[in-house]
């Protein structure tokens, strides 16, 4: 018989049920308030039904924009009434501005009150009931891990923190040379002996297997997870769920043999992408360099005024195929900025000056790169080039960081709208999860997501 409790969502089927509701109960407030009051200014037809897959569509994108797909932010009931007034506000006014595919402006400011309203209403109405009800722990995937002891707290954190709603209940050791075997305060520890009743009285949805050591997975522990298996419980390796849920590849739990675990995106050598991408960096990079040219006279002052010197600066930065280049900047930083030497930028740094601060937050700073771009050197999408010195430096340390220099280095990338700047080798770890993940998934969905991902971190002002 069906189960509530058997029920759970992956994070791609929440974003879908989100993108879908959000329309439907918008346009289903906006039919019932044009039957139900005086409304005639959004009336669902059939000759005019391109007004709904108008408004379909700018809701769907500029909710992405301002993070109300951002599973974090969806399950919090403050920062929903945040998002959602922003997304309502924006939407509304940039339909009414768009009368070429919405209908004409009203007669009425009444009726353009009205249209906010209930748009509103709907969107919160049913935010809210997500909140309190998909989002509450009776949807929440369970799970189970098999693994050392030692990594329990590490493995629970590197996926909880990223799904909300997916939750670790318990773990069986795979440690045989470890004596002591203790419950943490979060998960139960399981005896191999209990496995299939815990996983079935529970209501488990999956088994994941972490454990690097094939002598942990003893005969006894196998034949447990083969009843299971048959049984119908899903079970799945470690790098697998960490890649799916975290959207980075997990290159610590791997081998020197990175062929092996992940392909590489057919992207990659897609002759029409390439050619798609290029066109789309042009016509990028010739709009980035008109607006700079707009901005320029309030950068120059700035620049006289708080950073007193040089506006441009360049560096040199390894590209595609290991090929040093140099990259073109706006000045941010105060003169010899490193006399004692190469040093990673933190997210305080002295070292920037207070107009350099801003032009940072707003990654104005970036503008002049479009040069780089219009040479081929860098691509709008993409990991971003490091200096060559850090890049010998993290690869001594890293056997995968140089696999990054297959693609073009972008402008922006995978791993900036996804992760802070990076100050210390561990956050140069981190990214480089992210931009493998870019390479292995290179698409032009992917490079949309990012593309909005960056507009909600310039509009909400996070730039480093």
């Amino acid at each position: 018989m069906f189960s509530v409790d058997k029920m759970h969502f992956e994070i791609s089927e929440r974003k879908m049920i989100l993108r879908l509701f959000d329309v439907l109960f918008v346009l289903s407030a906006l039919f019932i308030t044009s039957k139900v009051f005086d409304f005639d200014y959004f009336v669902i037809s059939s000759t005019n039904y391109y007004w709904t897959i108008v408004l379909a569509i700018y809701i769907n994108a500029f909710g992405t924009i301002f993070e109300m797909y951002n599973l974090q932010v969806a399950s919090n009931q403050f920062q929903v009434l945040k998002s959602t007034l922003i997304t309502v506000s924006t939407t509304v006014l940039v339909y009414l501005l768009t009368p070429f595919f919405s209908p004409q402006l009203p007669s009425s400011r009444l009726q353009i009150l009205l249209f906010f309203i209930v748009m509103f209403l709907a969107l919160v109405i049913w935010r809210m009931l997500y909140v309190n009800f998909l989002a509450s722990t009776r949807f929440f995937q369970k799970a189970i891990l098999i693994c050392d002891q030692d990594q329990v707290q590490e493995l629970i954190l590197g996926l909880e923190n990223i799904d909300p709603h997916y939750k670790i209940i318990g773990f069986v050791n795979t440690d045989a040379f470890e004596s002591e075997i203790r419950d943490y305060h979060y998960v139960q520890n399981i005896k191999t002996e209990d496995l299939f009743t815990f996983v079935k009285e529970n209501s488990v949805s999956e088994i994941v297997i972490a454990s690097q050591k094939t002598e942990g997975i003893t005969p006894e522990l196998y034949q447990h997870l083969l009843h299971l298996l048959e049984s119908g419980s899903i079970i799945r390796e470690y790098t697998q769920v960490y890649e799916s849920k975290t959207q980075r590849i997990p290159v610590q739990y791997m081998s020197r043999d990175f062929y092996r675990f992940f392909p590489f995106s057919r992207s990659n050598q897609n002759k029409l992408y390439l050619l798609i991408a290029r066109a789309f960096e042009i016509v990028i990079s010739f709009s980035g360099l008109l607006i700079g040219l707009f901005l320029l006279p309030l950068i120059v002052f700035g620049n006289a005024i708080g950073n007193r010197g040089r506006l441009f600066y360049t560096q040199e930065r390894v590209g595609k195929d290991g090929v040093i280049f140099e990259i073109l900047k706006f000045r941010t930083m105060v003169k010899n900025a490193e006399t004692n030497g190469a040093v990673f930028t933190s997210s305080n740094d002295t070292r920037i000056t207070v107009f350099g601060k801003f032009l940072r937050k707003t990654r104005i700073d970036e503008f002049p790169q479009f040069v780089n771009i219009l040479k081929g050197e860098m691509g709008v999408i993409g990991p971003r080039p490091e200096r060559p010195f850090f890049v010998k430096e993290i690869a001594e340390i890293m056997p995968f960081y140089e696999t990054r220099h297959i693609i073009k280095p972008g402008l922006t990338g995978w791993a900036q709208v996804n992760y802070s700047y990076g100050e210390t080798i561990d956050d140069s770890l981190i990214k480089l999860q992210y931009d493998l993940y870019y390479i292995k998934h290179r698409s032009i969905y992917l490079d949309m997501n990012i593309a909005f991902k960056t507009i909600t971190t310039v509009l909400f002002y996070r730039g480093q």
